[in-house]
């Protein structure tokens, strides 16, 4: 088992990674040419700055059974197809219950947005969104850990 983040804007990567160091798990960081990551205890692999080449290369490096942190839903697909567990930047789990939602969502936002409509864009980013990624990926780790989890 693996932790791998799709690193392009995502703010918990320094959290990430010390939970994978703290367990002992390999890190893997996935970003573009935009982006620069250097963090001890995690290995960085740079893409090309091309539509989805970060979340292509991803799935490719993909193993059943690894946690890959993203917030692009069309990518959580993907992973979960391979039987990887899936957390977003805010702690919540993607799964068979709630994709599908959430893709019918942003094709519906997409379609919006084409028509010239405008959608209210994310909140600022606030602490307590870190501390819930966090307790969710520690308490996924955990239950791994004892053996607890089935998928």
């Amino acid at each position: 088992m693996r932790i791998l983040i799709d690193a392009d804007g995502c703010p918990v990567v320094e959290l990430a990674v010390a939970a994978a160091r703290e367990h002992s798990l390999e890190c893997v960081i996935l970003c573009d040419t935009a982006h620069q990551f250097d963090k001890p205890g995690a290995t960085t692999l740079t893409f090309s700055k091309g539509a989805d080449s970060v979340d292509f290369a991803l799935v490719n490096l993909l193993r059943a059974g690894d946690i890959v942190i993203t917030q692009d839903y069309g990518l959580a697909a993907m992973c979960l197809a391979r039987r990887a567990r899936v957390l977003s930047q805010d702690g919540m789990e993607y799964g068979e219950e709630n994709i599908d939602g959430l893709l019918l969502a942003r094709h519906t936002a997409k379609k919006i947005r084409k028509a010239g409509g405008r959608l209210k864009g994310p909140c600022r980013r606030t602490p307590s969104q870190d501390a819930a990624f966090d307790r969710a990926l520690r308490g996924m780790l955990a239950k791994i850990g004892r053996g607890e989890e089935t998928r």
